[in-house]
């Protein structure tokens, strides 16, 4: 029997299953999809890091892995392939036992698990209190918490475009859903899509019409072309090795998908979530297409040799539930106070990308005229700060045998700086060894040893302060 159970290979599933294998733990990683790496094999490989100072212990191995394999002084964005790659090598190294398709585990007293998923599935099935999306401003005093006025960036159309049929009804790819007062929370998560890898080889694949593209979907998208160029959507820019490039959602139409398809995912059946997912598949696919017929694509194609050909196999999960555990991480803690209880370092600026696409009157004379926008994107500096142990662990009273390094006790605010893949990894690590520690001497994961945790994680790289 395994003493440890990590649910999700994410970047963190894997690196906490490692870092724990490593001290002679019986470690079951469980996936139920059938890749490992999470979005860090699933077309994130551009990754946002913040400060590169912070960056320590299996995040830093990892980076130094993937400039091992390209032969090369410094880190470069690996290829999907090359990450899936090195955290398999990591996880047969290390002994550590890998189920595909897995089911949500049954957890039980005699182990210890780690909740790597997305989703946050088995902190939930365990009983451990959660949130899910933007919290009001008054509930933790932040500043920039709920619902926000739209801003002009380049993430927002210009003014006037119409979001209505010849007909007056509301045009697709716009969010009918009401709207809550300004600084109110609505439990609206942030956009979902596709970080897709795309190529300039040879060997590209083209964007071809899918069997059910609906012309009538696009719309939207055509009135807005019609008011100008629009630019690089998709950030071509060659920042993976070989000509390919991860693929990002740039401007006000883009893919992030914004009707409100992804509203329903963090606590969705497995039915209902694989009807998102596939809703995704198809807008990502009908976006590619119509704008590689509109020239905004050209020289670009599928990378033949990542994701046979075609979409990544992770959908982009910004965020979904979020832990309320011992400590909740909030805009007040991203800065340099000291926490005693520290096991890993964030630094990169709190990252909202856009909630929702819908629309108001604008109120011209002479006569009101609608007009589309995005709601929710938000992007401030942050400085470096420390991540507290117990945002890593739930409230003693409702479970002491789980970690959760991935969906953490944070607010929506903060949680959208702590949510990047290097981040991520060293929290991985940290619950790792956690875990040993917990099992080792036979006491809740509240009740370790912090001291003798961050001694071990200084020991194995990780970087605990500046």
């Amino acid at each position: 029997m395994a003493e440890l159970v990590v649910y999700g290979a994410t970047a963190a599933g894997v690196c906490a299953a490692v870092a724990a294998a490593r001290h002679g733990v019986a470690v079951t990683l469980l996936e139920p999809g059938r890749h490992v790496g999470g979005m860090v094999s699933g077309g994130l490989g551009y990754t946002d890091i913040g400060d590169p100072r912070v960056i320590g212990g299996m995040a830093a191995e990892f980076r130094a892995a993937v400039a091992a394999h390209y032969g090369t002084g410094r880190y470069a964005g690996p290829e999907p392939r090359v990450a899936e790659q090195i955290f398999t090598r990591w996880l047969t190294e290390a002994g550590v036992g890998v189920v595909f398709d897995a089911a949500l585990p049954e957890m039980s007293d005699a182990a210890v698990y780690v909740d790597a998923s997305y989703e946050g599935d088995l902190l939930a099935a365990a009983g451990v209190s959660y949130r899910v999306g933007r919290e009001s401003r008054s509930l933790h005093g932040e500043s920039f918490a709920g619902r926000t006025e739209p801003a002009p960036g380049k993430h927002q159309f210009a003014p006037y475009l119409n979001p209505f049929s010849a007909s007056g009804e509301l045009l697709p790819l716009i969010d009918p859903g009401v709207e809550a007062p300004v600084g109110e929370g609505d439990g609206r998560v942030m956009a979902y899509g596709y970080r897709v890898c795309l190529s300039t080889a040879d060997d590209r694949i083209p964007f071809t019409r899918r069997d059910g593209y609906r012309e009538e979907e696009w719309e939207l998208a055509r009135r807005w072309l019609a008011l100008g160029s629009p630019g690089d959507v998709v950030g071509l820019v060659r920042n993976l090795p070989n000509g390919k490039c991860d693929g990002n959602s740039i401007g006000p139409l883009s893919l992030n998908l914004l009707d409100g398809t992804h509203q329903d995912y963090p606590t969705a059946t497995p039915a209902r979530r694989a009807e998102i997912v596939r809703r995704f598949q198809e807008y990502t696919q009908d976006f590619l297409y119509f704008m590689a017929t509109r020239g905004a694509l050209d020289g670009w194609g599928w990378a033949a040799d990542e994701f046979d050909g075609g979409l990544p196999h992770q959908l982009y999960v910004r965020e979904a539930r979020r832990m309320v555990g011992e400590y909740v991480l909030t805009q007040h803690d991203l800065g340099p106070a000291p926490r005693y209880d520290a096991v890993a370092m964030g630094s990169y600026h709190m990252d909202i990308r856009e909630v929702r696409r819908t629309w108001r009157w604008v109120y011209e004379h002479p006569d009101p005229i609608p007009s589309v926008y995005n709601e929710g994107y938000l992007s401030v500096p942050v400085q470096p700060y420390q991540i507290p142990y117990r945002s890593l662990v739930p409230r003693y009273s409702e479970c002491q045998n789980l970690l959760v390094p991935v969906c953490v006790s944070a607010s929506h605010l903060a949680f959208s700086s702590v949510r990047m893949e290097p981040q991520y990894e060293m929290l991985g690590h940290a619950a790792g060894l956690a875990a040993v520690q917990a099992l080792k001497k036979g006491v809740a994961v509240q009740r370790i040893d912090v001291a003798e945790l961050q001694d071990r994680l200084r020991d194995e790289g990780q970087v605990l302060a500046l």
